[in-house]
């Protein structure tokens, strides 16, 4: 379940918007000022946060900045102060989007599914533990904190891996997918060369990330 923060200070409003996002099947936090809201943002794990710009103690604005700081949480404003300036403020700040009151929840809802999807995407396309780091879209693989050259092959190997995190991807499968991507093999054989110089670059004896499951497929066990 994905959580949102939902920092407004009038009560109904917030109340109302939580039981919404709720019915929706999202887990909500409510927060009705900045303090508190900061309180709720580090005690728990938020993917999305709604915030409005005139807050009890502060400005929305610098709370953005101060989440920003920290975390590449998604914000989205719910404000009544529609000025020119205002929104680009709230864009400047880091804001994903900026709404003005009144709104539609429909609407809200929409574009906080759009946002969630597309920051799951970019999430499942990120490694990290410590020994290994992979950022896939800026095509980036370091080993223990050194950058580690990677073929196009290799990196679609692994796009499909960190998609894929812990499933068996069949050899026919992944055969697929990566001629679909404009591999230049198409039979086991290569695929295994490829999945070994793959392994030789990111593992040693103590940290292993890809499984062969023999007869079947691969398996990303990172």
């Amino acid at each position: 379940m994905q959580n949102i923060l939902v920092v407004e200070d009038d009560h109904d409003l917030n109340q109302a918007i939580c039981y919404s996002l709720k019915k929706s099947g999202y887990g909500t936090y409510g927060a009705e000022s900045a303090e508190s809201g900061r309180t709720e943002f580090l005690r728990n794990r938020i993917d999305l946060v709604l915030l409005d710009v005139n807050l009890p103690d502060g400005e929305g604005f610098s709370f953005c900045r101060w989440i920003k700081s920290r975390k590449e949480t998604p914000v989205i404003y719910l404000t009544a102060r529609d000025m020119e300036e205002d929104v680009l403020t709230g864009y400047e700040s880091g804001a994903e989007d900026y709404i003005t009151k009144p709104f539609s929840m429909k609407v809200l809802s929409r574009k906080i599914d759009v946002i969630l999807k597309r920051t799951v995407l970019v999430s499942q396309l990120i490694f990290e533990d410590g020994y290994l780091s992979i950022d896939m879209d800026n095509v980036k693989v370091s080993v223990k904190g050194r950058e580690c050259s990677v073929t196009p092959t290799e990196c679609r190997l692994l796009r499909q891996f960190l998609l894929n995190r812990g499933q068996l991807l069949t050899y026919d499968l992944l055969l697929e997918r990566l001629w679909d991507s404009g591999s230049q093999f198409v039979d086991r054989h290569a695929l295994a060369v490829n999945i070994n110089r793959l392994r030789g670059k990111i593992e040693d004896e103590t940290h292993k990330y890809i499984s062969n499951v023999y007869g079947m497929g691969y398996q990303w066990i990172g």
